[in-house]
């Protein structure tokens, strides 16, 4: 009798989209984020991907000391591989935004690749008010953004991290992306198999379409043949229908707050847990069994949890 088939699970804890109004269960405080990570992992997330945020107004934050109130914590409490982002927010420059993850030397961390308009300026249009004066600002300042990722920029944040054993999770959030990538790799800064998160549904990138991902599988499977794996990350209300629909073809999947409050329509996700919990229901009806860790580990070329700063 076949062995089921494994597909990876990350859960994507809180992001720097989404702010404190928008849901009192997003975890904004390290606490919250600590207690939101533990218990994704234990619902059947092998891989947390963590932004921190200020433990005073839940503002997106990089700062070392940020992510060391809580990193210990999840990381005694759970094997879960630890990604930790290096887009940290829109507003960020590269440099800021690789600094803690050149003195953690997590396994691994997401790295977007390219620059694009991400904007989620609509979101001020839902709330009458906020809880924190910064939120509106910055929420409304996402219309004139451009979220910076040049070549160079890549590669700063290639040339600092790869030495570290960190393995990246490269997001592309358009076709274009992969076709970055693969420069990058002919010019040897990338070596296979590399690892990519298809991003859809972020206004700026590519429309969250089933055509749009079997077109973006298609691409892929053209530019890196056997050489990748890959994941779907649907935002907002595309989380679970791209999720099931990438598992059906062979896929990995995220969830998590960053990419959706929602666990169905209309109806705010108590925590990451629950989305988590759902993937796993959707996957076992598909004949589909969560990645442990350290099968994780072993499909993406890992390090290992033995070998981190933190």
């Amino acid at each position: 009798m076949a062995k089921p088939r494994k597909a990876i699970i990350s859960c994507a804890v809180t992001g720097a989209i989404h702010t404190p109004t928008m849901s009192p269960h997003l975890p904004v405080t390290h606490d919250q984020i600590a207690e939101q990570a533990i218990a994704a992992a234990e619902a059947g997330a092998a891989i947390l991907h963590l932004h921190t945020r200020d433990n005073t107004d839940g503002r997106p934050s990089v700062k070392l000391d940020d992510y060391m109130a809580f990193l210990p914590r999840v990381k005694q409490s759970t094997d879960a591989v630890v990604n930790i982002t290096t887009g940290g927010a829109p507003t960020m420059q590269i440099r800021e935004r690789i600094e803690a993850s050149r003195t953690l030397t997590p396994e691994m961390c997401s790295l977007n690749m390219g620059s694009m308009n991400f904007a989620f300026h609509p979101l001020a249009e839902k709330y009458d008010s906020f809880l924190h004066d910064w939120e509106k600002p910055y929420i409304e300042g996402s219309e004139a953004n451009i979220f910076r990722n040049t070549l160079a920029d890549i590669r700063e944040a290639a040339e600092a991290l790869l030495p570290l054993g960190v393995k990246f999770e490269h997001e592309c959030y358009d076709v274009g992306h992969l076709y970055n990538l693969r420069f990058l790799m002919d010019r040897g800064l990338f070596t296979a198999p590399v690892f990519l998160q298809f991003v859809f549904g972020v206004t700026g990138g590519i429309g969250a379409d089933v055509d749009n991902l079997l077109f973006m599988k298609r691409t892929a499977d053209r530019l890196f043949g056997d050489d990748y794996r890959w994941s779907v990350l649907g935002a907002g209300a595309a989380q679970m229908p791209l999720a099931a629909t990438a598992l059906q073809l062979g896929g990995n999947v995220r969830v998590g707050l960053e990419d959706s409050l929602y666990i169905s329509r209309g109806e705010l996700a108590v925590s990451n847990a629950q989305q988590v919990e759902k993937i796993v229901r959707i996957m076992a009806e598909l004949g589909i069994e969560p990645a442990t860790p350290d099968e994780a580990r072993e499909i993406l070329g890992l390090k290992g949890g033995d070998k981190v700063g933190f």
